[in-house]
């Protein structure tokens, strides 16, 4: 099994569980702006390593518990989408590189605003 499969199988259960959980799931607590920048699944396929990226501050606690108790359901939904022979166990995961990003930009803005600040000053 090379890594090309496995990418495959990667790409294919991210969009598997986007539509899942877009489409199946009525709870309350998931909604709003998120993502599912990636699905690790593991060699063996036995575990899969979900990471999702919440816009929203304030609802990720929540949302995280909703998967985390949806989990059983979304498993058999990924079983019935994805052919494989053993359904990977679905380990959820909060993505933080978006608010990474975002403060590294911060501090870049930051770092050229002293800069130019500095210039006016030595011309």
């Amino acid at each position: 099994m090379g890594y090309d499969r496995l990418d495959r199988i990667n790409e294919e259960v991210r969009k598997a569980l986007d539509q899942i959980i877009r489409g199946e799931l009525n709870d309350p607590r998931i909604g709003g702006t998120f993502s599912i920048p990636s699905a690790e699944v593991t060699r063996d396929l036995k575990y899969c390593k979900v990471r999702v990226s919440i816009l929203e501050e304030a609802r990720r606690a929540d949302f995280m518990k909703a998967l985390k108790s949806a989990r059983g359901y979304i498993r058999r939904a990924l079983g019935r989408q994805v052919e494989l022979r053993n359904t990977p166990e679905l380990l959820f995961e909060l993505d933080q590189n978006m608010e990474y990003a975002a403060h590294i930009q911060e501090i870049l803005k930051a770092d050229e605003a002293r800069g130019e600040a500095g210039n006016e000053r030595n011309p």
